[in-house]
């Protein structure tokens, strides 16, 4: 049994995806209000609430730190502390907002034998799981282009501050650079983006709205990415997302958050991608590898490189925030 420490709620904490978990308990928590754990768990005196970060990782009582740290730039410190405290770290997207730091988690994770992840799940659900299988099967003969989309909606209380949770490029495009690597199955080469603020309601606000990307990848190919905070609520999708990949025999795409799929290979329409086979759920592997019970399917390079490419784009996007006032009216 897993014992597993929740700190902090800046992101996608995983108190309820742990109830379904039969090899893991929740046993601590911390900068995390007990009223938002599952309703059985509310009054379960067994779950320890610490006052401080260093509280929590002073307790041997744990196995697993989930982090959703409340500013996503102090993350990656948080991170290594909880490794050299002998504990495995599960991070809220992007575990770094520089490749230093990436790199100093990284050799952590190795000097201490602990084991850490992202929560870099998107590769797992349906029907990308069903979409990978067809790219890496080689269906769509060799991957030439990648064209994806990460929309979400604007509200008030989205961070102006990137150092709260990254921003546009770090914490929204991240999920389309995996749909890149993790999904197309290419590795990326190089990237360059340009983002803006135009679209924000707050004037004197620092969020950027858009960003735009082109990649070259290994293999010779190109990808480009959209993202954005203006997918207006009508969608009726939260995070509304699309991916087209385009081989030389053919195409396989996802539209609308994946609720339309298709796949064309030469002259056959084939339709719909089947993606009845059950989910192999990143956190239920996670958990299963960490107890010898099966292993995950990305080396810790491989699972943190869309970060790694996301902090690149970040650097070059720097000189591009506000473009110039075209001269029309």
């Amino acid at each position: 049994m897993l014992r597993v420490a929740l700190y902090g709620t800046n992101g996608h904490q995983i108190q309820n995806a742990l109830v379904s978990q039969p090899g893991a308990r929740i046993a601590a928590i911390c900068e995390f209000p007990r009223g938002q754990l599952p309703p059985p768990l509310r009054d379960d005196t067994a779950i320890r609430e610490h006052p401080t970060l260093d509280a929590l990782l002073a307790d041997p009582n744990i196995d697993l730190v989930s982090l959703c740290s409340p500013r996503r730039a102090d993350q990656a410190a948080q991170a290594i502390r909880a490794l050299r405290a002998g504990k495995h770290v599960l991070a809220e997207k992007p575990c770094a907002l520089t490749e230093a730091d990436l790199d100093t988690i990284i050799r952590t994770a190795r000097e201490t034998g602990r084991a850490f992840h992202e929560m870099a799940g998107t590769a797992f659900a349906q029907p990308y799981l069903a979409m990978r299988e067809i790219a890496r099967s080689g269906r769509l003969g060799e991957i030439v282009q990648i064209i994806a989309e990460k929309s979400y909606p604007y509200f008030d209380a989205r961070p102006q501050d990137e150092a709260v949770d990254g921003g546009i490029i770090m914490q929204n495009a991240i999920h389309a650079l995996r749909f890149v690597e993790h999904v197309a199955c290419v590795p990326i080469a190089s990237i360059r983006a340009a983002e803006t603020t135009l679209g924000n309601p707050r004037p004197d606000g620092g969020l950027r709205m858009a960003a735009s990307f082109l990649l070259t990848l290994k293999n010779g190919g190109l990808a480009s990415i959209a993202a954005n905070y203006l997918n207006p609520r009508g969608t009726k999708i939260w995070g509304d997302e699309s991916l087209k990949i385009i081989g030389t025999l053919g195409i396989v795409e996802s539209r609308g958050g994946g609720q339309t799929t298709r796949l064309v290979i030469g002259d056959d329409d084939l339709g719909p991608v089947d993606a009845t086979p059950p989910e192999c759920g990143f956190l239920q592997t996670l958990l299963a590898s960490l107890q010898g019970r099966a292993s995950m399917p990305f080396s810790i390079e491989d699972e943190l490189s869309p970060t790694r490419w996301v902090i690149r784009a970040k650097q070059s996007a720097t000189q591009n925030l506000n473009p110039p006032t075209p001269p029309f009216q």
